[in-house]
């Protein structure tokens, strides 16, 4: 298959949500079932009614940070954004960050944050907007960064982070104990509700976790038309042995998986064992997947509606085991469905 053929055009009047659902389990969903080729529609909260005793929900608990600062340059002042993407080396307070205006920063520089109470200075070039910097501080970084960032929005949504975006750009599933490490959360998962989980477990439905750090791939598209020749960022990952035994009961007996946003789908498709189950495992995956695609693990899919032609939009149409990417954004149109990263949700089952 080509990207082309992945491709829409947003109409006048599509809507991108500025803002999540509140409850997030009222989000509508749009549901395809597999076999029967039909579409149905449905609010979020009533997926509880697709499992049954015995089912495994996969999540990704990894924890979003306020990632986006903004500084003055030294000299000039000029203002420049900060977006941090990955922590290379802690003791050194080392990292890897994408700059705004990339033209104004050049190695050398160092840009001041919080009325030049601490800086960062460039220490070498990744990429046209990506920069390793050294953070000048005493005290622990995080610290300030949790103090004056702000939740890294994607741009499109056009209003700037609020306080109130720090808990409804997290999900539920976030492990608190666990230092932030991500740049976005797995979006399919802001649905869930503590209520909503609840009600699940008390059904018989098990949760697993996986740990997927997601970073500068959120903002990655696809720049080749044969989709053979992309390479995706990689993600660091973790699948614990008692989470993967979690998803194993749930296989060998028959059970269906459900993996929840295409972190954990990348995540279990990257720890199959011989025997079709999952291995507990660690490390990074670059794994791209596009139609057609026979999934080893997960044979449900939670996501919501993504950008034209992205990896996360190929990697739902795999799900549908053909290209129905045309109808399914033609139906969401209509239906007037909210888009990305607060929209609404699909379930295919």
């Amino acid at each position: 298959m080509k990207l082309s053929e992945f491709k829409f055009d947003l109409p006048k009047g599509a809507i991108i949500a500025q803002h999540p659902a509140e409850p997030r389990d009222s989000a509508k969903m749009m549901v395809f079932n597999k076999e029967t080729r039909q579409y149905d529609h449905k609010i979020f909260r009533d997926i509880i009614n697709y499992f049954q005793k015995g089912d495994c929900i996969v999540v990704n608990d990894t924890r979003v940070f306020p990632a986006r600062l903004w500084g003055t340059k030294e000299k000039t002042n000029a203002e420049i954004e900060v977006m941090l993407l990955r922590e290379l080396r802690s003791t050194e307070k080392i990292w890897d960050v994408l700059v705004e205006p990339a033209r104004k920063v050049r190695i050398g520089n160092k840009i001041y944050f919080d009325n030049s109470r601490f800086y960062c200075e460039v220490i070498d070039n990744t990429t046209s907007r990506g920069r390793t910097v050294r953070f000048g501080l005493e005290g622990d970084l995080f610290d300030e960064i949790n103090s004056i960032g702000f939740m890294p929005l994607p741009d499109y949504i056009k209003r700037v982070a609020t306080e109130a975006d720090k808990s409804s750009y997290q999900s539920v599933f976030a492990d608190l104990t666990r230092q932030p490490a991500s740049i976005a959360p797995p979006s399919a998962s802001l649905h869930f509700t503590n209520e909503l989980v609840e009600q699940l477990i008390q059904k018989g439905v098990k949760f697993a976790n996986v740990t997927v750090n997601i970073g500068q791939g959120i903002f990655e598209s696809i720049g080749v038309e044969d989709l053979t020749k992309h390479s995706m960022h990689s993600e660091y990952f973790e699948i614990s042995l008692k989470n993967a035994e979690i998803i194993n009961k749930s296989l060998k007996a028959g059970k269906r998986v459900c993996a929840v946003g295409a972190s954990v789908v990348r995540a279990l498709e990257s720890s199959v064992l011989v025997s079709g189950t999952v291995k507990a495992n660690k490390g990074w995956t670059d794994r791209f997947i596009f139609p057609p695609n026979e999934f080893k693990i997960a044979n449900m899919y939670i996501s919501n509606f993504c950008p034209s032609a992205s990896p996360s939009l190929l990697l739902a149409a795999s799900f549908m085991e053909e290209n129905c990417v045309p109808d399914m954004m033609k139906l969401a149109f209509e239906k007037k469905y909210r888009l990305y990263a607060y929209g609404d949700a699909i379930l295919i089952h």
